[in-house]
């Protein structure tokens, strides 16, 4: 099992103002330090924090941009998104850049003898003075960058190691910390990263054979109108990666498969005091619909904001105790 979700990303026209859209409409925290970008490596991304302890809520949200510039340090990178876009779909309103798994060094290391013992598709980006160390792409080589879905099943997984995350030892910790006395409404974690694909069975097999990693649970969710594996981590209140396979196609989730095609899909929050959250939201005038019980979460309530207000971005809330 690996070690934590880095994100939920959204390759975005403009990550600047998404950012500021989040911030604005969702309460997330953002600051000009988590702001990235380097003349070597042209893209523009916001780490935008739920809580502003990483101990507290490691996975953070990721509005990002890639630049139309020369790519000094990763010159292979302009090709892989253009190969990530046709098989995503240029029009999907959700598109990835990569589902950014972190693990530490030495296992990151094993996974690539793994992949490199079998033969399969992978890529490593070369080390720069900017970003010195391993990054690991799954399903395309630097010959072909066209990714295809041999080895994830078709998740678009990227491999970083904890090491250079900065990570503070607090995070670690066995139980995790957590908000001492939230506020009614208040953020707390990034809980769930959504991801449609067409065949559960077959995404889960790759998993299992290419990466040994096991889901936690593979679950049928009738109110919901699809079936789900939940892929966790070692760190207990990282997102967890839930992967979906609509079983009916006038579902949510089987309009937008039917709609879009599978890909990244909701980025659920845990938030102390659901209705104040709603409260909340209502006053300010974002859109949103409220399910009173929802099987995504236990027969809890939910709130689903409309994708409009993100520019297409889908977003949920659900309840948490501090």
């Amino acid at each position: 099992m690996f070690e934590y979700l880095l994100s939920a990303d959204m390759m975005v026209p403009d990550p600047d103002g998404m950012a500021d859209l989040l911030v604005s409409k969702l309460g997330i925290h953002s600051h000009p330090n988590w702001r990235q970008a380097f003349d070597n490596h042209p893209y523009i991304a916001h780490f935008l924090r739920v809580q502003k302890s990483l101990a507290i809520a490691p996975t953070r949200i990721e509005p990002q941009v890639h630049l139309d510039r020369p790519n000094p340090g990763d010159p292979l990178f302009h090709d892989h998104l253009r190969g990530l876009e046709r098989f995503q779909g240029a029009h999907r309103p959700m598109l990835t850049h990569s589902i950014v798994l972190v693990t530490w060094r030495e296992k990151l290391n094993a996974l690539i003898d793994r992949l490199h013992r079998r033969k399969l598709r992978f890529r490593l980006a070369q080390r720069t003075p900017e970003m010195d160390f391993d990054r690991l792409w799954l399903g395309v080589t630097p010959e072909d960058p066209q990714y295809e879905p041999s080895v994830d099943g078709g998740l678009c997984i990227e491999f970083i190691p904890v090491e250079p995350t900065l990570m503070p030892a607090e995070a670690f910790e066995i139980p995790p910390p957590r908000v001492r006395n939230p506020r009614p409404g208040e953020l707390l974690r990034v809980t769930a990263r959504g991801f449609i694909v067409r065949d559960l069975e077959k995404t889960v097999d790759k998993l299992r054979e290419n990466l040994e990693w096991e889901p936690e649970a593979i679950t049928d969710l009738e109110g919901e109108g699809y079936r789900r594996a939940r892929m966790g981590f070692t760190l207990p209140h990282s997102a967890t990666l839930d992967i979906v396979e609509p079983t009916r196609w006038d579902s949510i989730t089987g309009l937008y498969l039917n709609n879009w095609g599978p890909g990244p899909h909701f980025t659920r929050i845990g938030v102390f005091d659901l209705e104040t959250k709603a409260a909340q939201l209502r006053e300010q005038g974002v859109r949103f619909e409220w399910v009173p019980e929802s099987d995504a979460v236990d027969g809890r309530p939910l709130i689903r904001i409309h994708p409009a207000e993100l520019n297409g971005q889908v977003f949920e809330f659900e309840g948490l105790e501090g």
